[in-house]
């Protein structure tokens, strides 16, 4: 799996011009499921993200995660992550999982973090979506289960 974490002090997804998912301070998080991903790797990614040490702590060094912050989180499903733009001008997306089998692991993925003891709430698999954040630091990482 793929994963783009964002550090926020707010962030939502909206569909038709509801908002459906939010958080406060925490991270908002974009995954994208691979061909070859596992319930497992789904959470190993969840167990990962919730013990990144990404929060400042009081001598104001990234030192906490988001469990001992109380922060919260917001998935969403972005399978542009995928993107293949080696060749042409028009990104190719055929690295992405089927989109029956990302839909299953980025909820499983979602489940694992909120099992992991994070508050976490999701946009809509497959919708057109508006995510609106306020980034905080900016603190981005990207993460790759193969690459762990």
């Amino acid at each position: 799996m793929r994963a783009l974490l964002q550090r926020v002090t707010e962030a939502s997804v909206s569909v038709d011009g509801q908002i459906i998912g939010q958080c406060g301070p925490g991270l908002l998080i974009l995954v994208c499921a691979l061909p070859g991903d596992t319930p497992e790797t789904a959470n190993a990614l969840a167990t990962k993200v919730s013990k990144l040490r990404l929060f400042k702590d009081d001598a104001g060094k990234m030192n906490l995660s988001i469990l001992q912050t109380g922060g919260s989180a917001l998935v969403v499903s972005q399978f542009t992550l995928a993107a293949d733009t080696s060749r042409g001008n028009r990104p190719g997306f055929s690295g992405a999982a089927k989109p029956d089998e990302a839909e299953r692991l980025y909820l499983h993925f979602a489940k694992a973090l909120q099992d992991c003891g994070v508050a976490t709430e999701t946009g809509k698999f497959g919708a057109d979506m508006a995510v609106t954040l306020t980034n905080d630091g900016p603190v981005t990482l990207w993460l790759d289960t193969d690459a762990a």
